[in-house]
């Protein structure tokens, strides 16, 4: 059975509030694990026992660009300290070809990096990444000039249907290079994103 996680962004309002009781709910929900997005400024020490009281696993920290360039070393022995296998990076702007570009050339120096520790490093799609360069998108770019071997991605399935294109196919379509989705539905009218079951 493929384990499932709550991405803690989705409960960011929460985890602001009260990040120890939140993930404590989470645990009572019946998660297999948690995805960070912030560590609700505990020490690694302590996030690492709470996740083993609670019996939730580390499914991946989204860091941000900004982080990944310049704390790396300080991000990665966190992630190694709580028993995190997965780095993300979740965003990216873009301007044009060449950013797309260049930016696969960074994502290479990361996970780089990443893989000398013993961690794997991931790309997290949204929509925008789905702007078309000749025959390609934006995201076609990142995975074709990235080393497979130091860049995976996390697809996000609602994002790839949002851009018009089929979540399957996608990630058939690079598959062994997808050890992370996230999944969310869709609603019928305004294709904003809802819970599972709720859309189409």
């Amino acid at each position: 059975m493929i384990p499932i996680a709550l991405q803690l962004y989705t409960l960011r309002d929460l985890t602001a509030k009260d990040f120890i009781s939140t993930l404590k709910e989470v645990a009572e929900i019946g998660y297999d694990g948690v995805e960070f997005a912030g560590y609700g400024d505990m020490k690694s020490k302590e996030l690492k026992r709470l996740l083993s009281d609670l019996n939730l696993k580390p499914a991946g920290s989204h860091v941000s660009i900004e982080q990944l360039t310049e704390n790396l070393e300080e991000v990665i022995d966190y992630n190694l300290n709580i028993g995190n296998e997965f780095i993300v990076c979740p965003w990216q702007n873009y301007n044009n070809k060449t950013d797309f570009l260049r930016f696969a050339q960074r994502l290479n120096e990361i996970g780089q990096r990443c893989r000398e520790s013993g961690l794997g490093f991931c790309y997290h799609n949204h929509a925008h990444e789905f702007r078309k360069f000749e025959d390609l998108y934006g995201l076609d770019l990142l995975f074709s000039n990235t080393e497979p071997d130091l860049v995976k991605f996390e697809i996000d399935t609602y994002w790839v249907e949002y851009a018009g294109e089929d979540p399957v196919s996608y990630i058939t379509k690079f598959s062994g290079r997808v050890p992370l989705i996230h999944v969310k539905d869709m609603e019928k009218t305004n294709k904003d994103f809802t819970e599972i079951g709720n859309g189409t």
